[in-house]
């Protein structure tokens, strides 16, 4: 596979195509071309679809004097995400130390050279947020607290000479001291998330909600179908059975009493039917036939 395109501080992977004209007797006429390739990580695998959660804990002390500890617990949903989408955080923090401490978070994206053997590394910040001061022995809790993710390169993770990965630290900043750090690995990829699997759990909500109508109970009684004679009269039978002598009067027939007929009962309702036998002497293993035309 071809490695994405990239342009980093000490490496850069770029594609272009060449073309040459050879002339007899003449310079030969050249044209290069650039283009941009990319190598396609699409996050609805089930590597990049899994939570990623850490927690840390720290204490702090100076000299003989020791403070309580700050801990610090994060969570995201995934691990795969896209350029544009936000990160939704999920984090507690407790300071039972003397000092006001800040939680934090940003975006890294860390782009790793290797060549003849040796290898350099640059990180650079893409994205962060600032969370309210914290004061001694009170707690903030981050309930989704977004932080979006601006146009960046894809992540490159199989190429033999540059790597480029991402990052999501999670920090307190703590005055005087070393921040307590939490680290929590991304990949940025270029097929987005699939829409189906983020509603599902909607749809399900949604459908349990509308279902409420199967709850609905049916009448205890309901009335018998009505027979035959009681829908259609001797009269009605007998003019409906009379024969057309021929095509030619069809137009003739159709006004006759029998279109009428269809016309009177093609709109009604079906019957109500009922679960209850309306004839329970009559054996069930025989069919009733209906009346004689």
């Amino acid at each position: 596979p071809l490695a994405t395109s990239f342009e980093g501080r000490h490496g850069s992977v770029r594609y272009w195509v060449k073309a040459e004209l050879h002339r007899p007797w003449l310079l030969p006429v050249k044209l290069k071309k650039e283009f941009t390739v990319f190598e396609h990580i699409d996050i609805n695998t089930p590597s990049l679809l899994s939570p990623q959660a850490g927690t840390k804990e720290k204490t702090l002390c100076c000299w003989l004097c020791t403070s309580g500890p700050i801990s610090l617990s994060a969570k995201i949903e995934r691990k795969g995400y896209t350029p544009g989408e936000s990160i939704q955080i999920f984090a507690e923090i407790e300071n039972c130390s003397s000092r006001m401490v800040v939680p934090k978070a940003t975006i890294y994206q860390t782009q790793a050279f290797y060549a003849k053997g040796k290898m350099k590394e640059v990180r650079q910040l893409v994205a962060n947020l600032c969370g309210e001061s914290l004061p001694s022995g009170k707690t903030e809790t981050w309930n989704g607290k977004q932080l979006k993710i601006p146009p960046v390169s894809p992540s490159i993770l199989d190429c033999s000479i540059i790597r480029v990965e991402y990052s999501l630290m999670v920090y307190v900043d703590i005055p005087g001291a070393v921040d307590l750090f939490l680290n929590l690995p991304l990949v940025i990829g270029t097929i987005p998330l699939h829409p189906f699997g983020s509603r599902t759990s909607s749809v399900s909500s949604q459908g349990s909600m509308n279902m409420n109508w199967l709850g609905l109970t049916l009448p205890e009684r309901l009335e018998a179908p009505p027979s035959y004679a009681e829908v259609v009269t001797e009269e009605n039978r007998q003019s409906g059975l009379a024969p057309v002598a021929a095509f030619d009067d069809f137009q003739r027939a159709l006004q006759g009493p029998l279109f009428a007929y269809i016309q009177e009962f093609r709109f009604l309702p079906p019957p109500l039917y009922s679960e209850i036998d309306p004839n329970p002497d009559q054996p069930t293993d025989e069919i009733p036939s209906c009346p004689s035309r």
